[in-house]
């Protein structure tokens, strides 16, 4: 067989070739797509699993993200891109569409982290997305990870707005680690009344966590229990 054929054949049979397809994307550097689906348990080396580049794509999803969120509502203030925001880099939604890829047909992981939990499959579903957009950005730069993120994330931007519920999240979780119910306090309210700002903080037993603010208090309250959630998981 000459070997541009076997070359060729090596390439078309490669196990991510697939993913390259269903992402309609070919690296150029196939090193980085490798990396960007191999689990520590593989590997704990920083530069021979995905952790770093779970990173460095969360940093270019919120960008990206950002950016589209300004042209989509050119008056919409801090409070109301924050909020729109929070719902589309979550986590779950995050893992939603690593599912839409099928990206865990593909992670490189020992057989003793079982991704047929619901949790862990989630989790997992989440990092290789970011993953993957890392990987991409450091193969090309800013435009293919964009691409993506827009027929992915993008594409299915109002079911993540319509589903967030960080508020009825935030009091499940109070639950299952058995903590007090968490309270809504409004801290602050500014503005004219027509353009109204409001801060409202979450308070759980004796801990109070970071204010979030909204142009009205419902969006206030989601932003505060998304904040607390973040604390309360990090």
């Amino acid at each position: 067989m000459p070997l541009f054929d076997f070359l060729l054949k090596s390439f078309k049979s490669h196990p991510l070739s697939k993913l390259e397809k269903i992402c309609g994307y070919q690296f150029r550097n196939r090193t980085y797509l490798e990396q960007a689906f191999t689990h520590r348990s593989i590997s704990s080396l920083p530069r021979q699993n995905y952790e770093r580049l779970e990173f460095l794509g969360d940093a270019v999803i919120d960008i990206v993200v950002s950016r589209e969120l300004m042209r989509e509502f050119p008056e919409g203030d801090e409070g109301l891109l924050t909020q729109k925001r929070s719902a589309l880099v979550q986590k779950s939604f995050l893992a939603t569409m690593g599912q839409l890829l099928n990206l865990l047909d593909f992670i490189d992981i020992e057989a003793t982290v079982d991704i047929n939990q619901e949790k862990i499959a989630v989790k997992q579903s989440a990092n290789l997305y970011e993953a993957l957009i890392g990987a991409m950005y450091l193969d090309r730069g800013i435009e293919p990870a964009k691409k993506l993120i827009l027929d992915t994330i993008w594409t299915h931007r109002t079911e993540a707005w319509k589903s967030v519920n960080h508020k009825g999240q935030l009091i499940e979780l109070c639950h299952e680690k058995q903590m007090a119910n968490p309270k809504f306090l409004v801290s602050n309210v500014t503005g004219p009344d027509h353009q109204k700002l409001f801060e409202v903080h979450v308070k759980i037993g004796d801990e109070i966590y970071p204010s979030g603010i909204g142009t009205n208090k419902k969006a206030a309250e989601q932003h505060a229990a998304q904040y607390a959630m973040d604390a309360l998981q990090g």
